[in-house]
């Protein structure tokens, strides 16, 4: 279709903005963007340089939502587009795209995109390798991983229970130090103290954070824990003591075994997620203890 819209066998195209990716049709002369007001600034500066290609006179029409008011930085962003109607106006572009997004702070609270939507714990992960990169040293990857959980129910701190946004990110800093059973129930005494009875969101996220703990002394990458028991995944397929899990699961009979890829299931009752969490917990503190007879 796009080769037939190049040759002109077509005289109107539709498309999603994967047309802002370079695209060079110099008999394009018209271009109508659906919802303008939903693109970044650098989008729509991108999708308005595909028309106007040769020395025909080209047009960019942008529609907007009908009976209804622009956000502050929508209206922000197209009035920038407006005037910037010149060739090289890139740098110009990427100044008030910084000013109207904000900078942020690289190492410190404030920062600018969506934190929320990755986490606080992969942001700070992403942080490390990308700086461990630059310096060209590896052991940030491997002594940075962190073992993924799902046991299905929700583990966060609710906006209800911290309102504040700073607080609760420092709040899931501090989380990622834990490691005793000391440090997590102390912690939440603390939560406790400072902002009442633990919702059970959070009740189940300190569960969490101890069988992460535990996952990490048993090289366990991934958990994943349902009603009819809990499938351990081991990072790189090693275990520290081969010999002492393999005569574990045969203490389990039929209600463990190991799988071709070296996964390792055992076989529970686990209807809710109050189950899955205290079953979870009981399994990883013995792969745990596994390991430290290996030591």
């Amino acid at each position: 279709i796009m080769n037939a819209f190049y040759d002109g066998q077509y005289d109107v195209l539709l498309s999603t903005t994967i047309v802002e990716s370079g695209l060079d049709i110099p008999t394009a002369n018209t271009l109508i963007i659906h919802r303008a007001d939903m693109f970044g600034l650098a989008q729509l500066y991108q999708l308005r340089g595909r028309v106007g290609r040769s020395k025909v006179r080209a047009y960019a029409l942008f529609t907007l939502p009908a009976n209804r008011k622009l956000t502050d930085t929508a209206e922000r962003r197209l009035k920038v587009l407006q005037s910037l109607d010149t060739l090289g106006a890139g740098f110009q572009l990427a100044s008030h795209d910084l000013d109207i997004r904000g900078a942020g702070n690289l190492l410190g609270e404030e920062q600018s995109g969506h934190i929320k939507e990755v986490g606080f714990e992969l942001y700070q992960q992403m942080l490390e390798e990308a700086v461990a990169e630059v310096k060209d040293s590896g052991e940030v990857q491997d002594g940075g991983w962190s073992p993924q959980i799902a046991v299905g129910t929700a583990v966060m701190i609710p906006e209800s229970y911290v309102p504040d946004l700073q607080l609760r990110m420092a709040l899931y800093r501090r989380l990622g130090d834990l490691e005793t059973t000391e440090e997590i129930d102390g912690f939440g005494a603390e939560l406790i103290d400072r902002f009442g009875p633990l919702p059970e969101e959070v009740t189940h996220l300190l569960k969490i954070v101890f069988i992460k703990a535990l996952c990490r002394r048993a090289n366990v990458e991934k958990l994943d824990a349902g009603p009819k028991g809990v499938v351990i995944h081991f990072r790189k397929r090693e275990f520290a003591n081969p010999v002492g899990l393999v005569k574990f699961i045969g203490e389990q009979g039929s209600l463990a075994k190991i799988r071709a890829d070296h996964s390792v299931v055992f076989i529970r009752d686990w209807p809710n997620a109050e189950k899955r969490l205290a079953g979870s917990a009981v399994v990883m503190t013995q792969l745990a203890r596994l390991v430290d007879k290996a030591a």
